[in-house]
């Protein structure tokens, strides 16, 4: 990621690598070994915990495809990995609805995983994407009718 852009504010992504989050000394080609070190896609093998993964299309600060090449690496390794995305949203979530649904989500997936409560629906068989709208909507009116 160190030569795309940061899409939320339009600069490159090299400041973020060097003298902010990432805090390498120099770039990819003058500390090779480093970053090569902290990317999580070569370490994937060493991944032992059950790993749920929110990553937005619209995310602005980390490019999509990151969360994607991730999230793909640790399945075709045989990794208990779940990957959520909410439609048009950023590296957060800001619509009310969403954030609902994955707080409610991630309580599901630790009940299952802490408490060992049998796994919802979504999680045990995944959600095709393509059906993923009619999914949500059943699951907002589950939701309402459990707040009132």
């Amino acid at each position: 990621m160190y030569s795309s852009v940061y899409w939320n504010t339009g600069g490159g992504n090299m400041a973020i690598f060097e003298s902010s989050q990432g805090r390498f000394k120099g770039n990819f080609l003058e500390n090779y070994d480093a970053y090569i070190r902290n990317s999580p896609a070569f370490h994937a093998d060493k991944v032992k915990t059950p790993l749920l993964i929110l990553h937005n299309e619209h995310d602005g600060a980390v490019d999509f495809n990151q969360g994607i090449t991730f999230f793909n690496t640790l399945r075709e390794l045989g990794k208990d990995v779940v990957l959520l995305q909410y439609v048009g949203e950023n590296h957060g979530l800001a619509q009310p609805k969403n954030m609902k649904d994955y707080t409610i989500r991630m309580r599901e997936y630790f009940d299952h995983y802490l408490k060992g409560e049998p796994a919802p629906d979504w999680l045990e068989n995944g959600i095709p994407r393509i059906k993923m709208e009619e999914h949500l909507k059943s699951r907002q009116k589950k939701t309402e009718k459990i707040a009132s």
